[in-house]
């Protein structure tokens, strides 16, 4: 069996790109054949069985001239047309097996998922694949709403962690490369965001509470890893504030370091507008660092949750957390990966 996944390939490492990659690695170590096409902008040589098609005419003759069995095909945010075409072209090429996994947790309660029938385009090319995977219960019940079979809508978690994630992770904050490690060196507690710099994830809110947060605890500061269209702007915003010395904004940074910083830092805040499940949060509690998110109804047992848009809420929660943990020895929890197992599992059965 050989499989094509199709999704957005790093950089930047956004949480569907994690688990690709994830996936991916997982596949081959247990000897199937992975190869992975990037459908976003990010342009790249072709290398290692990773490609990056520079049209839609190019992917499409990947899907013809490729050797393989399953497509996999992963989407997070809404339905664009351009993705419903991709879905209509995956869960229809002929003489091959297709799973479709839609990682936007919270698309069934956007007005498109709320609108859309049985008869809509929607349901029709979900309908065409062997098996549609949510990453919540809700995308399963909305799949289940719009025809697509019992057995072919899975509920699975995107999130992994095998050996090396805790490896990684334990390496130390005194491998951190710069800025990084001067920013340790010099802030407790580190806060720490990671993600896509995106409107959703209401970064703002971080950076404009930490100079309250340093009312209380004087040495905290503020890392932001990730990239994305917000970068410009974020930047500004930093700039401008009097406490612009204790925030970092080091773009992308590799997996390997992003994991440690999640390890070494305070807490790791979520603070959203619009989300799903989210890796960074599945990571850290993983390693025994405390989370602050924004309740969006559907986060793991041992974050600690917070109103959309409340400053005052994060900052309370930031100070609480930080009291309760200081001093606590943090240890992480035994590897899992039986969420990779469980889409091999399903590439088997349908292949």
């Amino acid at each position: 069996m050989r499989v094509l996944q199709l999704g957005p390939f790093p950089p930047p490492w956004g949480g569907i790109q994690t688990h690709i990659v994830e996936l991916r690695d997982y596949l081959r170590r247990h000897g199937v054949p992975c190869a992975v096409a990037n459908i976003t902008g990010n342009r790249k040589p072709d290398a290692d069985e990773v490609y990056y098609p520079k049209s839609a005419g190019a992917l499409l003759e990947l899907f013809a001239t490729l050797d393989y069995d399953v497509v996999h095909l992963h989407v997070g945010g809404n339905i664009s047309p351009r993705v419903m075409a991709l879905l209509l072209a995956c869960g229809m090429w002929p003489g091959k097996r297709s799973v479709f996994t839609l990682h936007s947790g919270g698309f069934p309660s956007s007005p498109e998922a709320q609108a859309a029938t049985p008869r809509s385009p929607l349901a029709f090319a979900l309908r065409r694949f062997d098996a549609v995977i949510g990453v919540n219960a809700q995308l399963v019940t909305l799949f289940r709403r719009l025809g697509v079979r019992e057995d072919r809508a899975i509920h699975l978690f995107p999130h992994a962690f095998g050996p090396a994630t805790t490896s990684l992770a334990q390496r130390g904050r005194a491998s951190l490369p710069e800025p990084l490690g001067s920013f340790f060196a010099a802030h407790d507690p580190v806060l720490l965001s990671v993600g896509l710099l995106e409107p959703e994830y209401d970064l703002p809110l971080q950076i404009e509470t930490l100079g309250a947060v340093r009312e209380r605890m004087p040495d905290a500061g503020l890392i932001m890893i990730g990239s994305g269209s917000l970068e410009s702007d974020l930047r500004a915003r930093m700039a401008a504030q009097p406490w612009r010395d204790h925030l970092l904004l080091p773009g992308d940074v590799p997996r390997e370091h992003t994991l440690t910083a999640i390890a070494a830092c305070g807490v790791l805040l979520r603070t959203t507008l619009y989300d799903g499940d989210a890796i960074s949060v599945r990571e850290a509690l993983h390693l025994g660092t405390p989370v602050i998110a924004s309740d969006n109804g559907m986060r793991p047992a041992g974050v600690r949750l917070i109103p959309k848009e409340n400053p005052a809420a994060l900052v309370d929660a930031v100070v609480r957390t930080v009291a309760e943990t200081a001093g606590k020895p943090r240890e992480a929890k035994a590897d899992d990966e039986k969420n990779l197992e469980a889409v091999l599992r399903v590439y088997e059965r349908i292949a």
